[in-house]
């Protein structure tokens, strides 16, 4: 696998980081995945482990100290990310991706190095800083750990430092929480009902999700990812009477909630997530492609609540806490939140899932057309 360049959507430190700051977001190579959006492992604590090349003794007996700890590095609340700088690790099998919990970045061009201030001046080949960061549930950093010469003593060290983040809340009261905005009562029953019959009338399709590729956005289908059937609703007069009920009852409360007058529409489709295949989208934003970045927020009605088990939201970096609007009511959030459909774990769910924008968008969106390769519903 080649390892390309890290795609930052940052600025560059060209020091350590330290305690409270922002990690820098990155798209990189690891040995499983070409592209991997590094601040989709956002919500849990992440270690990540500048080591350099397995080569190093001291490398080595860190990552194998590392590895003896997949109690602690489960996926739901903590992952490890270990970044090598040598090809030969790979060729030579001397790291290998163990999941849930283990995965490595391949920083060949030593970019990710450079982000992180572990590597100050890539131009004069600088031998790389060994250490490992700790970063908080929303990629902020934590502690920053130093090799020594003692790899348990290490490990130790920063397994104590994750050990003592504040846990994110699970289940519990609400204390801090998504900057979401929950709206009741924006389809009536009978709406609802009428958009669960067209959707069986037409049978839906399997639903895919948006990527890069090659300066491209494309839809990508991958159920490991996500499981979902959408159907578009083609019908004028249903379309117009979902129109009619957001510009009036939702629209307004987004103005006074968010202080965005949304005027565009993207995409009018009735959506199902099946309790017989555990229906479902992992932790994902809505506006990281070009053909996407245009969205300002995500919307979703449910249609039929109290008749199916499962399938809330939940915003990862806020804690676990899960969001499920009434009958015919909203959640609404800025597309740049992470955020999942939980498993549909028995019945079915329906809901109206459109994504709303500005004018100024807009202009964004018409512009960037021309990076699309499966272009979404019309705009109204």
């Amino acid at each position: 696998m080649s390892a390309n360049n890290a795609e930052s959507a940052t600025s560059q430190p060209v020091r350590i980081l330290t305690t409270g700051e922002a990690a820098p977001l990155f798209i990189a190579p690891t040995t499983k995945q070409e592209r991997f959006v590094f601040d989709s492992a956002s919500g849990r604590t992440i270690v990540l482990c500048f080591f350099g090349s397995a080569a190093d003794p001291r490398s080595s007996a860190c990552l194998a100290a590392f590895s003896r700890r997949p109690d602690r590095f489960d996926d739901r609340s903590c992952v490890f990310f270990g970044v090598t700088n040598d090809p030969e690790d790979v060729a030579q099998e001397r790291i290998r991706e163990q999941v849930p919990g283990y995965r490595y970045f391949l920083d060949y061009d030593r970019a990710i190095a450079a982000q992180f201030g572990v590597h100050e001046n890539p131009e004069r080949g600088d031998r790389l800083s060994q250490l490992t960061y700790v970063l908080d549930e929303r990629m902020r950093v934590f502690a920053v750990v130093p090799f020594g010469d003692d790899a348990e003593h290490h490990v130790q060290d920063v397994m104590k430092q994750v050990a003592s983040i504040p846990p994110v809340n699970r289940d519990q009261l609400v204390e801090a929480p998504a900057p979401v905005l929950v709206v009741p009562r924006v389809f009536e029953a009978g709406l609802c009902r009428t958009l669960i019959e067209y959707y069986r009338s037409n049978g839906g399709r399997e639903s895919g999700f948006m990527r890069e590729k090659e300066g491209k956005t494309v839809p990508v289908y991958d159920n490991t990812y996500k499981m979902r059937r959408d159907q578009t609703i083609e019908d004028e007069d249903l379309r117009g009477a979902c129109v009619h009920r957001m510009y009036n009852r939702l629209v307004p409360e987004i103005l006074k909630a968010f202080a965005l007058r949304a005027t565009r529409i993207e995409r009018y489709i009735v959506a199902r997530y099946d309790g017989g295949s555990g229906g479902f989208f992992r932790a994902h934003r809505d506006n990281t492609t070009k053909g996407t970045v245009h969205r300002k927020f995500a919307v979703s009605i449910n249609l039929n609540t109290g008749e199916y088990e499962g399938g809330q939201l939940r915003f990862p970096e806020f804690g676990q806490q899960r969001y499920a609007p009434p009958l015919g009511g909203a959640v609404v959030f800025s597309c740049s939140l992470l955020h999942e459909a939980t498993p549909v774990t028995s019945g079915e769910r329906f809901c109206f899932l459109p994504f709303l924008y500005d004018d100024q968008s807009a202009k964004i969106r018409a512009e960037n057309q021309r990076f699309l390769v499966s272009p979404d519903d019309e705009e109204t």
